[in-house]
């Protein structure tokens, strides 16, 4: 069974990714949620991403960090939207990373060190026409992800909403999340 670091999107830690991380865990699987907000959780894309500038992206890459210092290096390290930017750095940067799963977000690889890791497997998910994944760059850091990456999967999902696999909100898509949470048990079966 794989152990994994789980980050959360802009809106905080939700009920909604407590339960995705619930459901990693009745398979088997050991789940880090850290809480990168302090208690805070946001309603609206727009409140939660005045708050990550109010802090700082970095601050949010560094509070991540954190967490994985008192953690085994051996971790998959995941995360929703704003939670892939401290996943992706450290599944590219911290030594025995088993794996990455990137939901909803990717960063180019050049944003922590260029290239990525020929041992760490990843998978990206992400719906085809949502705003953010599909129009602000992310689908292709992806795809360039996976043309460089011998262990490298993009799933694409139709549709065009973001933050599709968090129950607990509006965007939910009962379909798409399913898929996907097969997919990443798939994953974390085959790196556990």
């Amino acid at each position: 069974m794989a152990e994994v670091l789980l980050f959360h999107h802009v809106l905080g830690l939700t009920s909604g990714v407590r339960g995705f991380a619930e459901r990693l865990r009745q398979a088997g699987h050991t789940v880090h949620v850290p809480d990168l907000y302090e208690g805070r959780t946001f309603t609206s894309r727009d409140a939660g991403l005045a708050h990550v500038r109010s802090l700082g992206f970095d601050t949010i890459i560094k509070r991540g960090g954190a967490v994985a210092e008192d953690l085994p290096a051996g971790l998959v390290y995941a995360g929703f939207s704003m939670g892939v930017l401290p996943a992706q750095m450290l599944a590219q940067t911290r030594a025995g990373a088993k794996g990455a799963l990137l939901l909803e977000s990717c960063i180019p690889v050049s944003e922590f060190g260029g290239t990525w890791p020929e041992e760490v497997p990843v998978q990206i998910h992400g719906m085809e026409n949502d705003p953010s994944f599909a129009g602000e760059g992310d689908i292709d850091a992806a795809r360039e992800l996976v043309r460089t990456a011998p262990a490298a999967e993009l799933f694409l999902y139709p549709g065009d909403r973001h933050l599709f696999t968090d129950p607990s909100l509006p965007a939910y898509d009962e379909a798409a999340a399913t898929l996907l949470t097969r997919r990443v048990l798939a994953f974390l079966d085959g790196v556990g």
